[in-house]
């Protein structure tokens, strides 16, 4: 049975914080040179077909260097080869990271709030670094549709009143503007605190998190 405690604003645990996620990823691509249209090539892509001028590129990263009657030259990430017209081979394109970005205003309280969605229900968040764990009260789980009594793994927290019956759980979708994550660790408290959802650490830990001045940014690489 895990023990939590609060932090500043929201709960610690003996779990670690999650490791960040890499958007930066390598993906394989089979190529064929189905064609020659004059100078035109035709590349089935993946099962995709796409029709190319030397110079262009097809949305998968391929470009098309120089096409002859037996076939095309082809650069894939920097590196040149020559395709015949009928052959294929796996090739690897990387795959540039897309980065999401979600700015939160801090408010007259001097704190970070902001809406969003726990299993695609609006939720009021308030984020807190110091948090280990998304964390919720009993009334505002069973909002939600979270069944934590039966799928929950019961532990306690230590709050300034006392120690509370708790349930780790595991949330099947938590989405701030455009930033979307699945099954993200929380902790359901069995009474009436936290007033707030607490945006902790198990969602924050998968961003990269910067403060300037009066905002905060969160930024998702995927």
């Amino acid at each position: 049975m895990a023990f939590f405690f609060f932090g500043a604003l929201g709960f610690k645990s003996v779990f670690g914080e999650p490791a960040k996620e890499d958007g930066a990823r390598n993906n394989n691509i089979v190529i064929e040179v189905a064609g020659i249209l004059g100078s035109k090539v035709v590349l089935v892509i993946d099962k995709r077909q796409r029709v190319l001028n030397p110079g262009e590129t097809a949305p998968e990263g391929v470009k098309v260097i120089d096409v002859d009657s037996e076939g095309a030259t082809l650069e894939v990430d920097g590196e040149r080869n020559y395709y015949t017209l009928g052959s294929s081979r796996v090739s690897t394109v990387f795959i540039k990271p897309e980065v999401v970005e979600e700015l939160i205003y801090k408010d007259s309280h001097g704190m970070y709030r902001t809406g969003g969605y726990i299993n695609g229900l609006p939720v009021n968040f308030l984020v807190d670094t110091g948090a280990t764990t998304v964390a919720m009260n009993r009334n505002e789980a069973r909002r939600l549709g979270v069944d934590y009594i039966v799928e929950g793994e019961p532990a306690y927290v230590k709050t300034a009143s006392g120690v509370s019956e708790a349930y780790r759980v595991k949330l099947k979708t938590i989405a701030v503007g455009k930033i979307r994550f699945s099954n993200v660790d929380a902790m359901v408290v069995d009474s009436d605190s936290p007033e707030e959802v607490l945006l902790g650490m198990s969602f924050l830990g998968r961003l990269n998190v910067q403060h300037q001045n009066e905002v905060m940014s969160l930024q998702a690489t995927f």
